[in-house]
């Protein structure tokens, strides 16, 4: 087999609210030169805009090279594309129709730079989805929109080193979520994980733990129906028919206080709350937001706007950079992994 010398990838970097700590996050994060050894960030917003964030952050020895067309960036320097001429209020802290529209006109410009092939991967800065909602009544978060984008079943986990978290449902309301629980549903995102395990992570053979819906997984029967009849069930398929190693159902209380959590390659709660309040906790300052399931790459940091800080020069950058460092480890893995199924032993 033929090893491919792997070219440093482009990350397109989407800003975000502008009212929000997206840029200030950015720049603190790409300020630090040697993120530039592992990729070409490509920054989608406007001079304007940025040179008030820069402003805000007070971090001497940082400029962007401003272009208008990708040909023109450097892979030298950390790139910003202008995306649009006109001049836009920043307004720190405050949800408006302007840092909704400016949201979204960077996660698109971004979305068709990928479907062009001139950047690698995507890294998107926290969003108000309320602000993006007053422009576009049907958007309803991230990974909603690059799944429909890009035509995938996805799935999204939270990152952080070997801890990788996914929900069967996600942004739903609570009294919603018995009724999009399903052995279907279960199957469905168990098997993106398994598959993303493999891909993105190098995993031949990944162990996955399956979370119950009810306080002690229903204590067999007493609290809940819902682990006899449907979660068990899913997770018997699952290993009978995909020949996944699948396990469980444990109590979400427990499962992650205990020694279990470093038994498994990834974690498959019921609803949101289940999975991401113990991520957080264990995990807030650097964990990634990662949709896997799609055909492209996208990663955000773990947190959100941040209006309570915005333009005061105190977010915490960490997360973000993780986005990235993991970014590039994906680009890598799925090149790595098509080489090898092009390129059979």
């Amino acid at each position: 087999m033929t090893v491919i010398k792997q070219r440093k990838p482009v990350a397109g970097i989407t800003i975000g609210d502008i009212n929000g700590i997206g840029l200030e996050i950015i720049i603190k994060s790409f300020a630090d030169k040697r993120i530039l050894d592992l990729c070409t960030p490509v920054i989608f917003g406007s001079a304007q805009i940025a040179s008030i964030h820069r402003k805000s952050c007070d971090i001497q020895n940082f400029n962007f090279k401003f272009v208008d067309k990708i040909n023109d960036i450097s892979h030298k320097q950390v790139n910003l594309l202008n995306c649009w001429k006109e001049e836009v209020n920043v307004t720190f802290g405050k949800n408006t129709i302007e840092s909704g529209k400016y949201a979204l006109l960077s996660i698109e410009s971004a979305v068709k730079h990928i479907k062009n092939n001139t950047i690698d991967f995507i890294v998107t800065s926290p969003i108000n989805k309320l602000s993006i909602q007053k422009i576009d009544k049907h958007f309803i978060g991230h990974t909603e929109f690059f799944e429909k984008e890009f035509n995938g079943n996805s799935l999204m986990m939270m990152v952080n080193n070997n801890l990788r978290i996914s929900c069967i449902t996600s942004h739903l309301p609570l009294k919603k979520v018995c009724e999009n629980i399903s052995v279907s549903s279960i199957m469905s995102k168990a098997l993106v994980m398994h598959q993303s395990l493999i891909k993105d992570f190098k995993i031949q053979s990944p162990k996955i733990a399956i979370l119950g819906l009810n306080p002690h997984a229903g204590e067999n029967g007493m609290l809940g129906s819902e682990e006899k009849e449907i979660i068990i069930p899913a997770i018997q398929r699952l290993k009978e028919e995909q020949n996944i190693l699948s396990f469980g159902p444990y109590p979400a209380d427990s499962f992650f206080a205990s020694k279990k959590i470093k038994a498994f390659d990834g974690i498959i709660a019921m609803y949101h709350d289940q999975g991401l309040i113990p991520f957080k906790s264990l995990s807030f300052s650097e964990g990634v937001n990662y949709t896997s399931g799609i055909s492209i790459i996208r990663t955000s940091p773990s947190h959100g706007t941040g209006y309570d800080i915005a333009g005061k020069n105190m977010a915490d950058e960490s997360s973000f950079r993780s986005s990235v460092f993991l970014g590039c480890q994906l680009f890598k893995s799925r090149k790595l992994y098509e080489e090898l199924n092009e390129n059979p032993i």
